[in-house]
């Protein structure tokens, strides 16, 4: 009786788990989320973190451990205000794309033409090429990685900030070889923004992108934060956390120097995720939906590692490339995501997304450097593994339904293919009629009587296959259509789907 009854409990713990939404299952594994975290500012003596989940455009989870404050005892929370550091750099990113979209500049033109510092410097050969808006945007500058001399660039002046351009710039590469990661040139980029609208980057982020998303409680000066709402910084030193001086604003804060609340930053990371899918509807952000998935989009590689070594121990390949001012990331179970880690004395902090799956992770810490990107990435990594959360799926274009109609209507036999009007000018010279209609014949005659012919699954508009479902077996059609319009079969496959005991 008692197994009876334990088996009936199993039976039933799965059948309500099956019968969970995606963020119930979420919200059931968020336990083990507050676990993680409690684990990791614990082994790495962080004096406090905060970390937000974001689903389907909400911050449905916030959590807080620790003192923003030590000396006054202030408890971190999602209301206290931390300093983000490099995470400002998209915010930059985004600003010059706004100031691109109402054609105030292009991306490809010379930097000189807004910084007349640039036009003489001493590239390291003279064949070298100008350097662009786009590579600032993309560390492919040729300007030598810059941490941490650029962190205790932040508050410097305009005017220092041009005469160290006019003294001449030690250039690593020439520009646009390599990927080598520079803040100074997202404090040109800062520089550029304020040529172009008239306005300083502060004034000009905050008026046209902060506010209309909502973030009220976000600041480039730290003294301009109320004081019970501000995180101070630390380091670890000598088994004690000693406070850091706190950097002020100035002409190198685009690079990082924006202080920010977890409930501000999430209304970011859902306007970033709310780009996708593609779509018909209003726009309603700051900037185009289509400058959003552009500012993703990998412009810079970076690398490839076949053994990349994930926080939870996985070993896979990782592909990363660099975007506007965020990275790029394939990883090993071929998830597209996008993030940015931030670091300056007194701070860490790390977002992640994964578009396809309209999920985010943030996370802020007063350490010195914290390394936060590994704790969202052993996160969030965790969780779409543990809850199966479905992948994005593509919409399927009304010629990609046409075509497997008919398709379906003149196989197997293949009867008047040629005339069907229905295959591009390439087919019928690289696919012959008589090998295709005994291919078709054999294989349907192997699968018996036609069941179900199931939906197209798309891999964009004009490409995606389907499954043919038979009595005694299953087969699978694909095909490719060409840019013509309308669009025709140009590539076709028809293969048995093997049973994973075969």
């Amino acid at each position: 009786m008692k197994k009876i009854i334990h088996l009936l409990l199993i039976v039933i713990g799965i059948q309500s788990a099956l019968g969970q939404s995606t963020e119930e299952k979420i919200k059931a594994f968020i336990p083990q989320i507050d676990q993680l975290f409690k684990k990791y500012v614990e082994k790495e003596k962080l004096p406090s973190a905060v970390y937000g989940l974001v689903y389907q455009g909400k911050l449905i989870h916030t959590q807080s451990i620790g003192l923003a404050n030590i000396q006054q005892q202030i408890p971190a929370s999602s209301q206290i205000d931390y300093r983000i550091a490099s995470m400002t750099k998209s915010f930059t990113t985004m600003a010059i794309l706004k100031l691109r979209d109402e054609g105030k500049l292009q991306l490809d033109e010379p930097a000189h033409h807004f910084i007349p510092e640039l036009k003489n410097q001493k590239f390291v050969t003279k064949d070298a090429p100008e350097i662009t808006i786009r590579h600032l945007m993309t560390h492919a500058a040729g300007f030598p990685e810059d941490n941490p001399w650029g962190d205790r660039q932040l508050g410097i002046s305009e005017k220092a900030f041009s005469d160290m351009l006019n003294k001449g710039i030690s250039f690593s590469n020439n520009p646009g070889v390599s990927f080598e990661y520079s803040n100074m040139g997202f404090a040109l980029l800062g520089s550029i923004i304020k040529k172009v609208s008239g306005q300083s980057y502060q004034t000009y982020i905050t008026e046209k992108i902060l506010k209309p998303l909502g973030m009220t409680h976000t600041y480039w000066e730290y003294m301009d934060v109320p004081k019970n709402q501000l995180a101070l910084g630390y380091r670890w030193i000598n088994q004690t956390w000693v406070e850091q001086p706190l950097e002020h604003d100035g002409a190198y804060g685009a690079m990082g120097g924006l202080i920010t609340t977890m409930e501000d930053f999430s209304h970011y990371v859902a306007f970033h995720l709310s780009s996708w899918p593609e779509r018909n509807d209003p726009e309603s952000g700051p900037i185009k939906r289509s400058s959003v998935r552009e500012m993703q989009f990998p412009w810079n590689f970076i690398s490839v590692n076949a053994k990349q070594k994930y926080p939870n121990g996985q070993v896979g390949q990782s592909f990363s490339a660099y975007a506007y001012g965020l990275s790029f990331t394939k990883d090993y179970a071929n998830r597209t995501s996008i993030s940015h880690s931030g670091g300056l004395p007194g701070f860490g902090s790390n977002w992640r997304i994964f578009p396809d799956y309209n999920i985010g992770i943030i996370s802020f810490s007063n350490l010195t450097y914290a390394n936060m990107g590994s704790i969202n990435m052993q996160v969030i990594d965790s969780l779409l593994n543990t809850t199966s959360i479905p992948k994005r799926s593509l919409h399927v274009s009304a010629i990609l339904k046409q075509r497997q109609s008919e398709l379906m209507k003149i196989l197997p036999h293949w009867d008047q293919a040629e005339s069907s009007g229905i295959f591009a000018i390439n087919f019928f010279s690289d696919y012959f009629t008589p090998v295709l209609k005994s291919e078709a014949e054999t294989l349907f005659s192997k699968v018996g009587s036609i069941k179900k012919v199931h939906d197209m699954i798309p891999e964009n508009q004009l490409r995606g296959k389907f499954r043919i479902e038979g009595e005694k077996g299953d087969l699978e059609v694909s095909f490719t259509l060409s840019p013509e319009n309308p669009a025709l079969i140009q590539e076709f496959h028809l293969n048995e789907i093997k049973k994973a005991h075969e």
